[in-house]
């Protein structure tokens, strides 16, 4: 069975959401910037990240994920999970792809959750 590995939180407001986590898990984020906090527990990450970043490199395009949270499932082999699984014609997939945090591909389940596969 694959692994969970992440979960992103996009938020308006980086600061107070990283502070309620901090409180909850009783620790600080191993990384954290203006539009980022990072917590690492046990395998899995929790990812708080600025919705609309005021960064301008990064850049997320019609191609590109979507802003919006969502939880990763860590795969070894991405390129050959993704067509064997077949769900990359599914409406809204995003096929394999390399992105500055690595490889990645999306997909929404039926209630429209959006799913990352991120390479291990």
């Amino acid at each position: 069975m694959r692994q969970l590995v992440e979960l992103a939180l996009f938020t308006e407001n980086v600061a107070e959401l990283t502070a309620f986590y901090e409180r909850l898990l009783g620790g600080e984020p191993a990384f954290r910037s203006e539009q980022m906090a990072l917590f690492q527990l046990d395998g899995v990450h929790i990812l708080i990240h600025h919705r609309d970043p005021p960064d301008p490199s990064y850049d997320t395009d019609e191609s590109g994920p979507p802003n919006e949270d969502h939880f990763a499932i860590g795969v070894k082999g991405i390129d050959d999970v993704w067509s064997k699984i077949g769900l990359g014609e599914s409406p809204g997939a995003i096929d394999p792809a390399t992105y500055p945090w690595g490889r990645s591909a999306y997909m929404r389940d039926p209630d429209g959750r959006l799913v990352e596969m991120q390479a291990q």
